[in-house]
């Protein structure tokens, strides 16, 4: 086993050990921030190295004190007191120095910190506002909590987070714990994790056409959950791994969620001038956008990922009163299932040479009434690129199939067709879950890539085509899966019927035979046991 799995499956073994009966949901709430922690801490600890003001640690006078604070949040976005540094808490509880306060001490002195830069705050500030330190479940008192934190603390600072070439892998040990605690937090789960063979798809699909002209790359998830499919992207890129190369821009809803995506982000190496994360309802607040001669215009990106919540209700008497541009040309989502709405959003901010995928319920495809409305103008104008059907139970808190609808720019489609791909049956059962292998990832991207047709895979559709079926998506209107089964020859039938009746005559002579062993017969009982045997022939033909 390597160095890099090692550490995740023994920092996982002992975080599932301390949660005792605390919801995986809820003690990634604790684990994850406190490693986000070490991480800032050991990261201002590089940059006072690489700028020789290792002296930070030893000053004594507030004002010199003031000024390396301000100094170091100019740098790194955020300043971090000596006396709350990770090796400074580590010390404290080792030496049994520790008091139960110093950890709310410690998180309100970063916040008064994260303020410095106005620049970063928005990214820094309130990220650690989740940690409950007050949780009855974490001890029933002030001292079995302050232990409770101890142990987390002493659990990580026992790693060292890197692999065998020396490499930091905190950020991936990071990511991957959250893949963990979304397996097991059940429906919770899915709420802020997009397995991770799913956001390769996605990912790998609208970088497809990037390439490496000198500008940044842009890409933005719109329900980013904890940020992984946004880092997937990066990863997928030629280029990603160039420093400032991608621009991240992402928006969710949950304070928890938005929270760790920001942290999972910078634990990858992001800087804060790169990430624009934002905690908002994405449907009734539009964003992002830019300002010119005080106009908003939609900011508009190379790529466009998403994995929303699948038919939630939303408010639209504002969206239809104030007649929102995101749905003007296209239309209103009803009441009842956002799908469209989040698609239309997604649309709105696509570069005319970008590429948009998202994930959806297979309703999206064939629902009428105001959706079959959207359907039909989202085709009519010649976006809709192509319709992937996943596999059932993919998903943590859901066991439907889904579909990976892709969508580009009007500069990038260069032809009226679209392509339909079932990977329905492309998975490897693991336990409760369907796991895409590499295999399965490859062979849907390839042929997404080639847009041919595969006999029981894929399909290439005209406009015509999709016409004929009144704009219905529904992929088996187009990609026929359905296997006949392998008829015998007649000939061997009649054979193992003969066969089979020659085995009851003979098993009838040996049962008549033995009644009579046993009983002894007359003519009366000789003609009732004929008509028991005939019939007994006649039902086994």
């Amino acid at each position: 086993m390597s160095n890099a799995a090692s550490i995740k499956n023994k920092l996982w073994a002992m975080a599932n050990k301390l949660r005792g009966t605390m919801d995986a949901s809820e003690y990634k709430n604790y684990i994850l921030p406190f490693m986000f922690y070490r991480y800032l801490s050991e990261n201002q600890n590089d940059y006072l190295v690489s700028n020789g003001l290792e002296e930070f640690y030893n000053v004594k006078n507030d004002s010199e004190l003031e000024d390396y604070l301000e100094e170091i949040s100019r740098g790194i976005g955020y300043a971090i007191n000596p006396k709350y540094t990770w090796k400074s808490i580590v010390s404290k509880i080792e030496n049994h120095k520790i008091k139960a306060s110093d950890f709310q001490d410690m998180f309100d002195d970063f916040n008064k910190n994260a303020k410095r830069n106005e620049i970063a705050e928005a990214d820094f500030a309130n990220v650690f506002s989740d940690v409950n330190l007050g949780d009855t479940r974490l001890g029933s008192s002030t001292n079995e909590r302050a232990k409770a934190l101890n142990d987390i603390v002493i659990m990580i600072n026992e790693f060292d987070f890197k692999d065998e070439s020396g490499r930091d892998i905190l950020g991936d040990v990071y990511e991957y714990l959250i893949g963990q605690f979304a397996a097991n937090a059940g429906k919770k789960g899915g709420e802020f994790y997009t397995p991770h063979e799913v956001s390769q798809i996605l990912a790998k699909i609208v970088t497809l056409n990037a390439k490496d002209d000198g500008s940044q790359f842009r890409v933005y998830d719109p329900t980013m959950g904890s940020g992984s499919l946004l880092l997937t992207v990066q990863k997928e890129l030629s280029f990603g791994s160039k420093k400032g190369s991608v621009e991240f821009y992402g928006q969710e809803l949950n304070t928890t969620t938005y929270n760790l995506a920001r942290m999972n982000l910078m634990m990858h190496g992001v800087n804060y001038r790169n990430m624009y994360l934002k905690r908002a309802d994405t449907l009734q607040t539009d964003w992002p956008f830019d300002k010119k001669d005080g106009i908003e215009i939609p900011l508009k990106f190379d790529a466009v990922v998403a994995n929303p919540p699948y038919s939630q209700n939303w408010e639209i008497k504002t969206i239809a009163r104030e007649k929102d541009p995101r749905f003007k040309e296209y239309g209103v989502a009803p009441a009842s299932k956002a799908d469209y709405a989040f698609i239309l959003h997604g649309i709105y901010h696509l570069d005319s040479k970008g590429t948009m995928a998202i994930v959806l319920p297979h309703g999206v495809l064939f629902r009428g009434a105001s959706e079959g409305k959207i359907r039909k103008n989202i085709i009519d104008n010649n976006l809709l690129d192509a319709v992937i059907g996943l596999p059932a139970n993919l998903f943590y808190g859901t066991s439907i199939p889904t579909c990976v609808l892709v969508f580009k720019g009007r500069e990038l489609r260069n032809t009226t067709d679209i392509l339909f791909i079932d990977a329905s049956k492309e998975f490897d059962k693991e336990k409760n879950q369907s796991k895409l292998s590499p295999d399965h990832i490859k062979s849907i991207i390839d042929t997404y890539s080639d847009r041919i047709n595969k006999d029981k895979f894929s399909y290439v559709a005209s406009l015509d085509e999709i016409k004929k079926n009144d704009y219905n998506l529904n992929i088996p209107r187009y990609v026929d899966t359905f296997e006949e089964e392998e008829m015998e020859p007649i000939s061997e039938i009649v054979g193992e019927i003969l066969k089979l009746e020659k085995e009851l005559e003979e098993s009838s002579k040996e049962f008549y035979s033995m009644l009579k062993e046993l009983t002894g017969t007359n003519d009366e009982m000789d003609a009732e046991l004929k008509k028991v045997l005939d019939l007994l022939k006649s039902n086994g033909k």
